[in-house]
């Protein structure tokens, strides 16, 4: 195990650190994935594919 991993590794055992960590993950994958939902309506992609993208943002929004 490497000194960043274990650094990390300790530091995820506080609780405000763990809580904003997650947090700015999760941002961050939200982030991604509309960003990809944006690049598939610039290509026209199908109605239900742009439709299955917002279904899967949403199912992770409210998994959250």
């Amino acid at each position: 195990m490497n000194i960043a991993h274990t650094y990390f590794q300790q530091q995820l055992k506080s609780e405000a650190f763990r809580h904003a960590y997650f947090e700015e993950k999760a941002k961050l994958d939200i982030e991604y994935q509309l960003e990809e939902l944006k690049q598939a309506i610039r290509i026209k992609q199908p109605i239900e594919e742009l439709l299955r993208r917002i279904d899967d943002i949403e199912r992770y929004v409210m998994a959250v």
